[in-house]
């Protein structure tokens, strides 16, 4: 069966990312029609599922990898400022849709966990000293406690200090206003404020057969339903490709030229993990340390509090490993489905350039049981290996781009690639993505919807969803302790 309807926008991919764009969009416009189109049988089951990210709402309190050190010795925070405000404004579009009844309850999805960073010997120690106080000199970091003490880190996080060497040089910082967030039940959440309004529908077991151009500009996304085999087409003024490792694909299929030269690089992920409740609810934190050399950044070791469903949980890793799937739900021929002759010069370029890394991945697909325990054994001294399991994390893919000096480079990150009319954009990357949805969001309504923004009266609503919106909460200490105080208070959350 063969059907074509018109709409104003189609959201490809039920996840945070398309759930967060469409919220927003029917807040600021509320006649638009929308639909959101989903493979699978339900929202959030790929990246956004809680079992499958790190729950850390990522605001640069703990990633240690976000401080890079420079040439000089000192500390480059500049990374670090950017994510931390980029989580303010989720937290205050949060905090809207909480007080407008878009979202019932925050306990639903947000909860108040300290975010802590680990290091150990005498180096790191010192690199976190300088850290700390790089970080604290500004406004956005009021809170954050340094500690090289045994007695007080015992206290913060007794499962790590416990049967620890006491000769072993250890330090920590502590934020308190740290948060977890199951991403899945945002979703949920922010998928049930959307069905609830005219003008919007989400099909899910509808593959994306292609995104073409019609000749007025439009676009005309054919897709077919995985269980009734049947086809369709809809014609829309506006794509976004949210799907995830699916948006690469997409993207090439709508063949604009500001997607040329892109490619992914996959890598996947296994969290140990426990559900005793003694261990869970003797550990209230998320504690982050450093990334092995030569591993991704998604692979920083860490041992985290996760409250899913309303139950605590203990979780440690991400083990890092290779896949050739796109999507923990994919095809193994996936990433080689992606070669074009545009992207396969980039592609080897960093094969060539980046094959330590690639070797490290698949040290850590054939790593052992005991190998893995080893490394949880580093955070938590006297674990006992009954009682945990691995847990099979999401798959990311890495974007591979083109770069005039090395001809192509492998970059971490979230990039927003769209066309130069502003009617068609994908979202490639991976992390600190979930947490900086509304970030993001932000920007592509800047790059896509700029003469709503000027003349359609759009900006002002925007402003009042996200007071900060305009202005610069690093620049603006006194707007940063007043919105923070207010989410803090709508969101159940800590504040300092």
């Amino acid at each position: 069966m063969q059907t074509r309807d018109e709409l104003d926008i189609v959201l490809i991919g039920a996840g945070i990312m398309s759930s967060t764009l469409g919220v927003m969009l029917k807040e600021l416009q509320p006649d638009l029609r929308i639909e959101m189109l989903e493979v699978l049988d339900k929202e959030a089951q790929e990246s956004s599922n809680a079992w499958n990210n790190a729950g850390t709402g990522h605001a640069a309190l703990c990633e240690l990898n976000y401080t890079p050190p420079r040439s000089d010795g000192s500390i480059d925070v500049s990374k670090a400022l950017a994510v931390n405000v980029e989580f303010d404004l989720s937290r205050q579009f949060w905090s809207h849709l909480v007080k407008t009844g878009g979202i019932r309850s925050p306990e639903s999805f947000i909860h108040p966990v300290p975010h802590m960073s680990f290091v150990q010997g005498a180096d790191h120690v010192g690199f976190l000293r300088k850290r700390h106080a790089a970080l604290t000199a500004h406004h956005l970091y009021r809170g954050m406690e340094y500690t090289e003490d045994k007695a007080q880190l015992a206290e913060w996080i007794p499962l790590v200090m416990d049967g620890r060497d006491p000769k072993e040089v250890v330090a920590a910082t502590r934020m308190m206003t740290g948060t977890d967030v199951d991403y899945g039940a945002l979703t949920t959440n922010l998928l049930a404020d959307l069905r609830s309004r005219d003008g919007f529908s989400v099909h899910f077991s509808q593959r994306v057969t292609n995104v073409e151009r019609e000749p007025d500009g439009r676009w005309r996304v054919d897709v077919r339903g995985t269980q009734s085999g049947d086809h369709r087409s809809v014609v829309t003024k506006f794509v976004f490709l949210g799907a995830g490792g699916g948006a690469l694909p997409l993207l090439q299929k709508s063949e604009i030229p500001e997607g040329r030269g892109y490619g992914g690089f996959p890598v996947s992920g296994v969290w140990m993990r426990t559900d005793k409740r003694e261990l869970a609810e003797r550990h209230d934190a998320k504690v982050y340390g450093l990334a092995a050399v030569g591993s991704p950044p998604m692979s920083v070791p860490h041992l985290d509090t996760r409250i899913i469903q309303g139950t605590r949980h203990l979780l440690f890793g991400p083990y890092a490993g290779f896949s050739t799937r796109f999507l923990k739900h994919g095809s193994l021929a996936d990433m080689f489905r992606s070669l074009r002759f545009d992207n396969i010069a980039p592609m080897l370029d960093v094969a060539r350039d980046d094959f330590d890394l690639v070797e490290y991945l698949v040290g850590q697909v054939l790593e052992s049981k005991e190998k893995r325990f080893e490394a949880l054994r580093a955070f938590f001294p006297k674990v006992d290996e009954a009682g945990w399991r691995t847990e099979v994390a999401g798959q990311r893919v890495q974007i591979i781009k083109r770069d005039p000096q090395r001809g192509g480079v492998l970059q971490f990150g979230t990039e927003i690639v769209g066309a130069a009319d502003g009617s068609l954009v994908a979202l490639l990357g991976a992390s600190p993505g979930a947490s900086t949805a509304v970030s993001i969001m932000v920007d592509v309504l800047g790059r896509c919807f700029a003469d709503q923004l000027k003349r359609g009266g759009w900006a002002a609503k925007l402003k009042a969803m996200i007071p900060s919106y305009g202005e610069s909460l690093i620049d603006d200490a006194a707007l940063t302790r007043r919105v923070r105080a207010e989410t803090a208070e709508v969101l159940h959350l800590r504040n300092v």
